[in-house]
């Protein structure tokens, strides 16, 4: 594929790293190499990179794993988080995630410490809907650290259930897929809506393939919108493209691309502001 030649920064807040070198992802065989290839080719400088999905998974193996594999590459490692609370809304499963007790796979507060001292990492994502919702003592630890945390959106936890577990707390909280994976434009809307009651809260463009919510969202919040790419499910040069061809002004694409995205994530900013770019 060529490279694209557009004038723009870019960096990305939502990519996908594999541990296992001959990982298929969705159909296609990926590597970490041919991941920083494919940034290259759509002009990404830096993304932010963070585990598959395992449940029933402690995560660390694969946390330093992704961490290892980042070193000497323009990746920025997010650790990824577990924890015993449904997403379930019945009354008994409510019942039961309030009283139940972390695992041994769960993330506990003292991980959360560990992870945010440790100058590999500089974030965390959490997929409730896969991995279960860490209990308040765990989100309590990630308001001390104060690091950004990713959360994949969609129809298993859509915006209303991120904004009453998530969005009050202190840390800056980046909504994946605008909140409405699979492509649910209602979704999209209302995790917009949301942009203007609550600071410290991001969508990341990662797989949103519609115009209109994209450009709504640059026009009536362009300091929220942070691009992703979704990689490896799509390439970089696709999600790229989605934000190239809307009808919004250079800045707020400037704004998208770079200026967010590094304001939120202190590792993607330029050299001159922040870590070096790989």
């Amino acid at each position: 594929m060529l490279e694209l030649e557009h004038g723009f920064r870019v960096v990305d807040v939502h990519a996908r790293l594999s541990v296992d070198e001959d990982v298929a992802a969705r159909g296609r065989m990926i590597s970490p190499d041919r991941l920083e290839r494919e940034m290259r080719q759509a002009g990404v400088v830096r993304a932010v990179v963070v585990p598959e999905t395992n449940p029933e998974s402690r995560y660390l193996q694969f946390n330093n794993a992704v961490a290892r594999l980042s070193v000497e590459r323009p990746f920025v490692a997010f650790a990824r988080l577990s924890g015993p609370r449904s997403l379930s809304e019945s009354a008994t499963n409510r019942l039961r995630s309030a009283v139940s007790g972390r695992d041994d796979h769960h993330t506990d507060p003292d991980e959360i410490e560990q992870y945010a001292y440790d100058d590999r990492f500089h974030g965390f994502v959490m997929d409730p809907a896969r991995d279960g919702l860490p209990d308040e003592q765990t989100l309590d630890e990630l308001e001390e650290v104060d690091l950004p945390v990713l959360v994949p959106g969609g129809e298993a936890f859509p915006p209303e259930r991120i904004a009453e577990t998530l969005l009050d707390r202190s840390f800056p909280t980046i909504v994946g897929h605008f909140g409405g994976h699979p492509l649910q434009r209602d979704l999209m809307g209302r995790a917009i809506d949301l942009l203007g009651e609550y600071d410290g809260y991001y969508l990341d463009t990662s797989l949103v393939r519609y115009r209109e919510p994209l450009e709504r969202a640059l026009l009536e919040h362009p300091d929220r919108v942070l691009f992703g790419s979704g990689a490896p499910a799509s390439h970089p040069n696709v999600g790229v493209m989605e934000l190239l061809t809307l009808d919004v002004s250079e800045d707020k694409l400037r704004r998208a691309f770079d200026r967010n995205p590094s304001r939120v994530v202190d590792a993607l900013a330029p050299e001159e502001e922040g870590a070096p770019i790989g």
